[in-house]
């Protein structure tokens, strides 16, 4: 890879927000609550996957998932952002910046295709309720969840360095608040169309064939849950995918808005608030969707708090 070597020394410059100092206090402050609720919550719902044996189903094994990749979306560019907005420095290394990109685009593939397996599981639990358990069985769990991370981790794996090498003639003033690949195109000075004609068509399978998935797996449910006689039935049927729903909406219309953006100062503005969105909004948001009406979560969460009392009344009788 090549290194940027004007006068920023080889690392980079996130402008992020500097052109509005006045914001960038209230942003700190915003981002460190939110930053905050999403590690706690994220880390919650890993906790009480793995301690918790009610949970130990296909559903919460992908959730567990999900949550880690939330993780790893605000750990890499989160903390950083917060060191810049409190301080004049807005400087990031060439080893911080490949990182953080790496990072997006891997865990940006991987989500496309976690989100897809969660829809197939719902779609398995809705139309094969008799047959869930045989079909979703944690060999095929580990195997589908093997694929979404390492097919994310490949995309990155290619286009990273591809960015990375693309010539800079010395520009290092990246204007975002994370190195991600957008961002980072924008300032080359050489032909990018390669490397974004690359992007385009591995987002074929890494994006748009996933929500393909996802839209026929939940066309097939809404037709199940339409034939459903009882209203209880309905209503089961519909809680037990509308979290899911909730956070593919979520996920895609940010992810597609942002990048059907036109290239110019005003959506990168907007691209800005967009990332910050799913980078730190939709992580926090994501726990709370998931477990708001979640039965089997409160009770859970109920069991482990309570767990040293239950052992020291058995004790006692």
């Amino acid at each position: 890879m090549e290194r940027s070597n004007g006068s920023c020394g080889g690392d980079f410059i996130l402008l992020g927000f500097s052109d509005r100092p006045k914001l960038e206090m209230v942003l700190f402050v915003v981002s460190m609550v939110f930053y905050f609720l999403a590690v706690t919550g994220n880390w919650t719902i890993i906790f009480l996957s793995l301690v918790d044996p009610l949970l130990h189903t296909p559903m919460y094994f992908f959730l567990s998932n999900l949550s880690l990749l939330d993780l790893c979306y605000t750990t890499s560019s989160i903390p950083q952002m917060l060191g810049n907005l409190w301080g004049p420095g807005k400087t990031i290394s060439y080893v911080g910046c490949v990182t953080q990109l790496f990072a997006f685009v891997s865990v940006g593939g991987i989500e496309c295709i976690l989100l897809s397996v969660m829809a197939y599981d719902r779609f398995v639990a809705v139309c094969q309720p008799l047959h869930y358990t045989a079909i979703m069985h944690p060999r095929l769990c580990l195997q589908l969840a093997a694929f979404a991370w390492l097919s994310g981790i490949a995309n990155s794996v290619l286009m990273s360095p591809l960015t990375m090498s693309l010539g800079r003639c010395g520009h290092c003033r990246i204007n975002h608040f994370v190195c991600e690949m957008p961002a980072v195109i924008r300032i080359s000075c050489a032909d990018t169309s390669r490397v974004e004609g690359l992007a385009f068509f591995l987002a074929i399978p890494i994006v748009l064939v996933p929500l393909t998935l996802i839209l026929v797996s939940y066309g097939f449910v809404a037709a199940a849950v339409l034939r459903i006689q009882s209203a209880a039935g309905r209503h089961k049927a519909f809680n037990t995918c509308s979290s899911h729903v909730a956070v593919v909406s979520l996920f895609y219309s940010t992810i597609i808005y942002m990048y059907m953006q036109p290239g110019n100062v005003a959506s990168q503005d907007q691209g800005k608030f967009l990332t910050l969105f799913y980078c730190l909004v939709t992580p926090t948001l994501n726990p709370v969707i998931y477990t708001l009406r979640n039965k089997d979560v409160h009770g859970a969460v109920r069991r482990v708090l309570g767990k040293d009392r239950a052992v020291s009344s058995v004790g006692g009788h």
